[in-house]
């Protein structure tokens, strides 16, 4: 049996089925733990039920579903994004085929906290930047404990104008202000999410379809184990964290977002999440 977790700014809300409950406590000590699905389970009987969640969340804000968890990311885990970093990138081609084939993956901080944007939330495109594409990925909550406990949507928003003039330029190109979303909730399972859940992403530019394209969990390369024991390998992660599993989706090279395009990403079990596209009101001052 599934759980998702929204976290508000009325509180959070547990929905399981079609059943809705508040849950009163800290969102950071009520996820960073082992068993976090059977733990939900016991709490419903005690907990206060929402019958008109509707109403409950249009009064509040979902917010991303992280407390004071880093987030980070996994790089070139799918094929599509190995070529696509390739297509990108005349100077370091080769490097995105290697890693794709190597033993360790690529691991990069993505974002803290007080820069993700949630559900229904802008996400900026760099002002310096010439290409700029959202990256839909499935993205994992892991507990201090280095243990899968959650999974959300990330929206790994990118500039591949910066990162393909050098590889080294990929934290300006991937780690800015609200560069990261996640949302709308976190998925609890007491097993893994199936790996045919479908993952689907669109661009919409004034109101028409600019961009369509779906894939599958299954056509990861890594397994999510592998990607999260080599991060723990080294850092501890108090609260626990956030990791982005890699792009799966890569919009055209002929394509490039702008200023009020809305992105929706979806993936089965977790739901829809949709981002608008801004540039940081600091340049229109």
């Amino acid at each position: 049996m599934s759980i998702k977790l929204y976290k508000t700014t009325k509180g959070i809300l547990l929905q399981r089925n079609n059943e809705f409950y508040t849950i009163n406590q800290q969102w950071d000590s009520l996820i960073n733990r082992d068993g976090l699905e059977s733990y939900l389970q016991t709490m419903i009987p005690n907990a206060r039920r929402i019958d008109d969640e509707g109403a409950w969340l249009t009064e509040g804000i979902i917010l991303p579903p992280i407390g004071e968890q880093e987030v980070w990311a996994a790089g070139v885990t799918y094929l599509q994004s190995r070529d696509a970093r390739m297509e990108e990138s005349e100077t370091a081609a080769s490097l995105y085929d290697m890693v794709y084939d190597a033993v360790r993956p690529e691991l990069f901080f993505k974002s803290v906290a007080s820069r993700v944007s949630g559900h229904l939330k802008e996400v900026y495109i760099r002002k310096d930047s010439t290409w700029d594409v959202p990256e839909p990925e499935l993205t994992l909550f892991v507990n201090a404990s280095g243990n899968i406990q959650g999974y959300t949507i990330g929206n790994d928003m990118s500039s591949r104008s910066i990162e393909g003039e050098n590889a080294l330029y990929l934290p300006q190109a991937k780690i800015y202000e609200k560069s990261a979303a996640l949302g709308p909730c976190l998925y609890v399972s007491e097993t893994p999410i199936p790996k045919e859940s479908a993952i689907k992403m669109t661009i919409r530019r004034d109101g028409a379809e600019a961009f369509k394209d779906e894939t599958t969990v299954s056509r990861i390369k890594r397994s999510f184990t592998e990607l999260t024991g080599f991060l723990f390998a080294e850092t501890d992660f108090p609260e626990g964290c956030f990791l982005m599993t890699g792009t799966c989706l890569v919009p055209p090279h002929t394509f490039t977002l702008q200023e009020g395009d809305v992105v929706e990403i979806s993936i089965d079990n977790i739901g829809t999440m949709v981002n608008t596209i801004a540039i940081n009101p600091k340049h229109k001052k």
